[in-house]
């Protein structure tokens, strides 16, 4: 199949990409380089030793967009393109609400037009909010987020759950996830913010390098073990691993499926530091500081479903997570910039 990949030079797009290629398929990838770099694209290419059709546009520019549909033959897409920082969501709202449902409107536009009925899109567990139960399952009443970031997936959810409702042929896994960290084992490709990372694991292993002091922990009176939020952390290839199932699921299967790509465990960021401390035998200093806007005390997956229907499970190890972003980092102390 011929695979368009929204915001496929990002994070989980590139290393998806990677996961495609190595199994037969082509991908076609489309970024705005916003959340990410075009090195990443060339990384992509040493890795699957092909070369990547790669268009330098924002997937909101519809003119562009078509331009790519009517040059390659898409037989599927993946919609990772969107603003993804919860803190940050909280201070811009309208930004993200824009960014994120103006791209996907568009996106579903060019698609009805080019006849393209299968979809993947990158959701989130925030859509759960807070009043659910742990672990969460795809049969709870998603909704009452705490963040913008999360509405806007909760709200592209619906829309392409009515998407499917009218047409008959339309196929969309709306993929859940947990929260995806580590790297290619490469270390090749791997996890690059812009500026002071937001998530934990690219902010240890900038500590760990001495590009930043100290860790900085969001809360220590939360409701858990040891007082700091606890996630769901699932590896990035296991993840990346979890598209290909599901786009193979989608092309049997008419409709919109609500899927949790997780590990079905929690660890709080403690648990991270002390791993990732032992796994790669460097010291993380740290300071406890007050919560963060937006932020759950506690969840994690019940990955029963993605067992089930696409034959998926997360197979790496909280250790591997923590030695593949090392050896992201040590490879990579300035991400992609060459």
């Amino acid at each position: 199949m011929n695979i368009l990949l929204t915001g496929g030079a990002g994070y989980i797009g590139s290393h998806t990409a990677i996961e495609f290629i190595e199994k037969g398929h082509s991908v076609v990838i489309v970024d705005n380089l916003v959340n990410s770099n075009h090195f990443a694209i060339k990384r992509i290419e040493e890795i699957s030793r092909q070369k990547i059709p790669f268009y330098n546009i924002d997937v909101a520019d519809i003119a562009n967009l078509d331009k790519v549909f009517c040059k390659h033959k898409i037989d599927a897409v993946v919609h990772f393109a969107g603003l993804k920082a919860v803190g940050e969501s909280v201070q811009i709202p309208v930004k993200y609400y824009r960014n994120n449902i103006d791209s996907t409107l568009g996106l579903l536009e060019i698609m009805e037009k080019h006849n393209v009925v299968n979809f993947i899109f990158s959701s989130s567990a925030t859509v759960y909010g807070n009043n659910n139960d742990i672990p969460y399952n795809e049969n709870m009443l998603a909704g009452n987020c705490s963040s913008p970031y999360a509405w806007t997936k909760f709200f592209i959810e619906q829309i392409l759950k009515d998407v499917a409702v009218v047409n008959q042929n339309f196929s969309v896994v709306l993929l859940r996830y947990f929260n995806p960290v580590g790297a290619h084992p490469s270390g090749k490709t791997g996890e690059n913010p812009n500026g002071i990372p937001n998530n934990l694991f690219p902010y240890i292993s900038q500590v760990a390098i001495g590009k930043l002091s100290e860790l900085k922990i969001f809360g220590n009176d939360y409701p858990t073990k040891d007082g700091t939020g606890v996630r769901d952390y699932i590896h990035v290839v296991d993840l990346a691993k979890g598209h290909v199932a599901a786009l193979e699921y989608a092309e049997k299967h008419k409709g919109a499926e609500a899927i949790n790509l997780g590990t079905g465990r929690g660890y709080s960021v403690l648990d991270i530091v002390k791993t990732f401390e032992k796994a790669n035998n460097v010291k993380i200093p740290y300071q406890i500081v007050g919560r963060r806007a937006g932020d759950l005390s506690e969840y994690y997956a019940d990955a029963s479903k993605a067992v089930l229907l696409l034959n998926w499970k997360a197979e790496k190890t909280l250790e591997d997570m923590c030695r593949d972003t090392w050896r992201w980092q040590r490879q990579n102390p300035n991400g992609y910039d060459e």
